[in-house]
């Protein structure tokens, strides 16, 4: 298949930008999930759903909203409330929560991927890339969406905990938001990558090590960055500025 070729039916403005990135040969390319690869926060959106699942302990439903609500009033940090979406599974098993994601990203997100983003992922990967997917949010949710993208689980750096016979445990294995990326990039894949794209500022340090930086949808703060450092801004189609 000619990897140049961008299908239809995207605007001339994503066939566009999608040509250009794969003009660039990138051998290591980095995607932030959220917001990047689709519109919405899939994190937030499974941890306030499996809220009314059923599954969770009463002790985390009374402990849930509330630490929520502190975080988003900036009394916990981006990296304790991506640690802890995680850690409140603890005893759980790991294939009820992975069902339950796939569940979730399947009714409420699927329908969100920015179609001309998973088309540059699939081509990338045809050219040779090595594709990794890098996000603060659950390994479980990531999986669940990275089924749609062609990503293996061995390329999906997200938030993860360990298991002991198949049980969650509370032991954090990392955490890649913010300086948490990078770290989480040199680990896994032993270099920088070559194109990274994120859409806020918790993806700013995986942006400023990348060769070719890509603000993909970003929000306020991430667009001031890109352009003061000139790095290429892209807004899809379903959200793009008129």
């Amino acid at each position: 298949m000619n990897s140049t070729r961008i299908a239809e039916p995207f605007s001339a403005k994503a066939r566009e930008f999608v040509h250009a990135v794969l003009s660039l040969k990138p051998q290591v390319a980095t995607f932030d999930c959220d917001g990047t690869l689709w519109a919405g926060d899939a994190g937030e959106g499974f941890f306030d759903w499996e809220l009314g699942q059923g599954f969770l302990s009463a002790e985390i439903l009374q402990w849930a909203r509330p630490r929520y609500t502190e975080y988003k009033a900036g009394k916990v940090s981006e990296e304790d409330m991506c640690g802890e979406m995680v850690t409140m599974h603890r005893g759980l098993g790991e294939e009820e929560v992975q069902r339950a994601a796939q569940r979730y990203f399947d009714e409420h997100i699927l329908s969100q991927i920015f179609p001309e983003m998973r088309d540059l992922v699939r081509r990338l990967q045809e050219q040779g890339s090595d594709v990794w997917a890098v996000s603060s949010t659950s390994e479980w949710v990531i999986r669940a969406a990275m089924r749609h993208f062609g990503i293996a689980n061995e390329k999906i750096l997200a938030a993860a905990v360990e298991i002991t016979g198949g049980r969650i445990t509370d032991r954090l294995i990392r955490i890649p938001s913010g300086e948490g990326k990078p770290r989480a990039i040199g680990i896994a894949v032993g270099r920088n990558p070559d194109a990274a794209f994120g859409n806020s500022r918790w993806d700013t340090e995986m942006l400023r090590i990348a060769r070719h930086p890509f603000a993909v949808n970003p929000n306020a703060d991430l667009e001031r960055i890109a352009r003061e450092q000139a790095w290429t801004i892209f807004f899809p189609d379903s959200v793009r500025h008129l």
